[in-house]
């Protein structure tokens, strides 16, 4: 063989290489990146190829699947009572990708989780019957707090403070799921919730942080009590009425300037919501130990999954202690969802301890068998048993004769926190309106934690409150969630 010759074979047969390692590279890699991506036409035929399985509340199914009219997408999701439950399902659509727990739980629901496949499904390589999301709320509960919440901008959300099982997820203003499922129209109602400027697609249960107020006092009292600054809700405090704020010419007042606010113990702070007594406290403590405590109650945490992900609560380091004055009111750059606040009542309505919140009690194939069990949920202490009966009992004293009578549950012992953050430079725009509690029965043992923000409301300014506004809503899922 002539030199040429060789030299063309082996020229030929590199390229014969070259061409099967591009084709084991296409089949094995790139045709899996190809059957992964989102924009595959080929991923939204094979999903909605056949009924969806579906999220469970109550025992009842709030999702179910209908046939397609037109194109080859065979069947769209739909929902009951969507608005409803926009907050706690979100939505599964021809066009666009799943939130909530549509999109944690695609693959369960879908049928493509490999824990549904039967020998003979992993044998032909065929799609396993999809299963089902069982979720902790209560229908009852869930209901009392949409509808209380009416046409007010807000969040609202409820624990089992026992189990840690989340009783409601409520936002309004609310959207219908059913409106992104199918592709040919989904694209109009997308516009127009993205547009709205009351902005529907938000969950302010959960993934709204906004300042706290007046509720984040019990995170400041917990602290102190914790801290041994003072030995019990009882004991007098060393708070001048105003506060001076350290470093500056200015005083930290109160709400209501005849309020016994001057050394007021934690329970008349608390009755009256005395920001003097918190903001030096907070300074007294010092930021560092402020933030230990809102830490341990669940702030600062960027993976707070119930198993959808909580936008951060935040208490911030590195202040004045001016600044710090402020947080200990829940001002300056404190913020908290109404699930971090939830949490904070419940912990101290459980003896100090917080069991995790969660609102998927189980997941199931489509017989019903339990893939995964949720309910043992884990538990650790926020503060001693001692500073939480302590708590408790002032928080009782705020809802009996205190800020919070609007809370009030006839057959219960309730204990709650109002609150009234200011908004906008200078508190120029409209205040939130806040409110934490828990609700024990006095017969049957039952027990609820919940909490409660009302960004906007058609009350005029005067009489935004955390009782007027936001109190009310919390008694009416206490009352769904403690009768018997």
């Amino acid at each position: 063989m002539n030199k040429t010759i060789r030299r063309a074979s082996v020229f030929a047969l590199l390229l014969v290489f070259a061409l099967l390692v591009r084709a084991t590279w296409v089949q094995f890699y790139e045709g899996r990146a190809l059957a992964d991506d989102k924009d595959n036409r080929r991923n939204a035929i094979e999903t909605y190829s056949a009924p969806l399985g579906n999220i469970i509340v109550g025992g009842r199914s709030v999702t179910g699947s209908a046939p397609t009219k037109t194109g080859d997408l065979k069947y769209k999701r739909t929902y009951t009572d969507g608005p409803l439950y926009a907050a706690v399902t979100g939505y599964a659509s021809q066009a666009y990708a799943p939130t909530q727990l549509e999109g944690i739980y695609t693959d369960l629901l879908n049928g493509t989780d490999s824990r549904l496949k039967s020998v003979m499904d992993t044998l032909t390589n065929q799609r396993a019957e999809p299963g089902n999301v069982v979720t902790t709320i209560d229908p009852d509960v869930q209901k009392a707090a949409y509808d209380a919440l009416g046409d007010k901008k807000g969040g609202a959300v409820a624990i089992d403070p026992k189990t840690g099982k989340i009783l409601a997820v409520v936002s309004t203003p609310s959207y219908n799921p059913s409106s992104l499922t199918d592709a040919n129209t989904a694209g109009t109602a997308w516009q127009k919730l993205t547009s709205d400027p009351e902005k529907p697609l938000v969950n302010r249960a959960l993934r709204q942080p906004l300042p706290p107020g007046s509720t984040f006092k019990l995170v400041v009292a917990a602290a102190a009590l914790e801290d041994g600054l003072y030995s019990s809700v009882d004991a007098k405090t060393d708070s001048p009425n105003p506060y001076p704020l350290p470093g500056t010419s200015r005083a930290l007042d109160n709400e209501n300037p005849s309020a016994p606010c001057k050394d007021a113990s934690i329970r008349v702070a608390l009755q009256y919501s005395c920001n003097n007594v918190f903001g030096k406290m907070a300074v007294d403590l010092g930021q560092d130990k402020v933030k230990a405590m809102a830490e341990k109650f669940g702030f600062n945490d960027d993976e707070q999954d119930v198993p959808v992900r909580a936008y951060t609560s935040v208490y911030p380091s590195g202040m004045y202690p001016s600044e710090t004055a402020l947080t200990g009111i829940g001002q300056f750059d404190v913020t908290a969802t109404p699930l971090q606040m939830a949490m904070v009542s419940a912990a101290i309505a459980n003896g100090g301890k917080l069991v995790s919140p969660h609102m998927v009690s189980q997941i199931t194939d489509s017989g019903g068998d339990v893939l995964q069990d949720y309910d043992d949920a884990g538990t650790k202490e926020i503060v001693s048993s001692s500073t939480a009966e302590q708590l408790e009992s002032a928080m009782q004293t705020v809802v009996d004769k205190g800020t919070g009578t609007n809370a009030q549950v006839p057959g219960a012992t309730v204990g709650g926190k109002t609150g009234t953050a200011q908004h906008g430079e200078n508190n120029s725009k409209t205040p939130y309106a806040w409110f934490t509690s828990y609700g024990k029965s006095d017969s049957s043992g039952k027990e609820v934690a919940v909490a409660v923000v009302v960004e906007q409301s058609d009350a005029a300014r005067s009489e935004v409150s955390g009782n007027g506004l936001a109190a009310p809503v919390a008694q009416a899922m206490m009352k769904a969630a403690l009768k018997d």
